[in-house]
């Protein structure tokens, strides 16, 4: 198939679909409770110049979240000829109590395989979502979503919220609590998706007078391109070397700095920098992997592969809050050589996912 693609107001560009993507950061809801919000609701973004308490997720996009037959038309509009689902941020993350995050986890683990993967098979995979307030939990759940309902690996929303009454009392990945969830995704061999969220409350006072920023614009990259390298000093990748990590948005900008934080880590004082035996260059080529999710620049694509090589980086959209048409037209007029292109749409994501389709 060939698509025009309007490239200014008086040109256009000729552009042969190309078939047969992948795409791995497609969010979903929940039926038990709204995704993306903390649940029960609460002021997660600060309200500074009227910002809304749930940032700006409006009722289209919400519709697209839940509604299938549409996403599939997207999908065969774009070329798009399978997509791994998630829960959509802050999802089980943002649940305040920890006993409800574990049932909402299952519960909603269950909906997404019966909705997607049983019920479209040829079209559909999913991640997990797990309770990170509850590690042991998360780990038995994991096993529970990969082993019975083929879940393709987990996908956890940054750092989860562990208080109804604080919402600064929250938990990253690296801190020792989560060893059990650790060790099993590290026995399971499935990869670990980090999809960002805003900062805690408390860490948003840059963004006072500019509250927008506060989310995918922004903060969103900071604050999982920090989460990753926390994860990387913190030796979690030293005591379990299985583990394979996907970042979105062409690794949060870890491409572009990373080089520059382990520089000055080697001028660190002693004992300021984590547990880790490895540099930080070691861990992102051996345990990282990036998507294109919601980017559309070359330069940016470019620098990506790079740094991780084309076999690390990984076609993805961010469906619905990204568009499949435009994200597609974008990649598939990219000049890039044909077995570049192929291994970036599709051979990437087969690998790393096990996926036999």
């Amino acid at each position: 198939m060939v698509i025009t693609i309007p490239r200014t107001t008086t040109k256009t560009v000729e552009v042969e679909r190309l078939e047969g993507k992948i795409a791995i950061e497609e969010a979903v809801n929940s039926p038990y409770f709204n995704a993306a919000a903390t649940y029960p609701v609460t002021q997660s973004i600060k309200g500074w110049d009227g910002m809304p308490a749930n940032g700006t997720v409006g009722a289209d996009i919400m519709h697209r979240l839940d509604d299938v037959p549409m996403r599939l038309e997207s999908m065969d509009t774009s070329g798009i000829s399978y997509a791994v689902v998630s829960l959509t941020s802050p999802g089980i993350e943002g649940v305040l109590d920890a006993d409800t995050a574990v049932e909402l986890a299952r519960k909603t683990n269950d909906a997404m395989y019966e909705k997607y993967a049983k019920a479209h098979p040829t079209r559909f995979g999913f991640f997990a979502c797990v309770a990170m307030q509850k590690p042991e939990e998360a780990a038995k759940e994991l096993e529970r979503a990969v082993t019975q309902l083929g879940a393709k690996g987990v996908l956890i929303n940054g750092y989860c919220n562990l208080s109804t009454a604080d919402l600064d009392d929250v938990r990253y990945l690296d801190e020792p609590a989560c060893e059990p969830f650790w060790a099993m995704l590290n026995k399971l061999q499935v990869p670990l998706y980090i999809h960002p969220r805003s900062p805690p409350p408390g860490q948003q006072r840059m963004f006072q007078g500019y509250p927008a920023l506060a989310l995918a614009s922004f903060a969103f990259a900071t604050e999982t391109g920090g989460h990753a390298l926390r994860i990387m000093c913190s030796g979690v990748l030293d005591r379990y070397p299985n583990v394979r990590i996907i970042l979105g948005h062409v690794a949060e900008g870890l491409p572009f700095f990373i080089h520059r934080a382990q520089e000055r880590l080697k001028l660190a004082v002693e004992n300021t920098n984590g547990a880790h035996t490895k540099s930080l260059m070691y861990y992102f080529n051996n345990h990282f992997f990036a998507t294109l999710a919601g980017v559309k620049r070359a330069s940016t694509l470019h620098a990506g592969i790079a740094e991780m090589g084309e076999s690390r980086v990984l076609f993805s959209v961010d469906y619905p809050y990204e568009s499949n048409e435009e994200q597609a037209d974008w990649f598939d007029s990219l000049p890039l050589a044909t077995s570049t292109h192929r291994a970036l749409a599709s051979e990437n994501a087969k690998r790393i996912l096990k996926l036999d389709i």
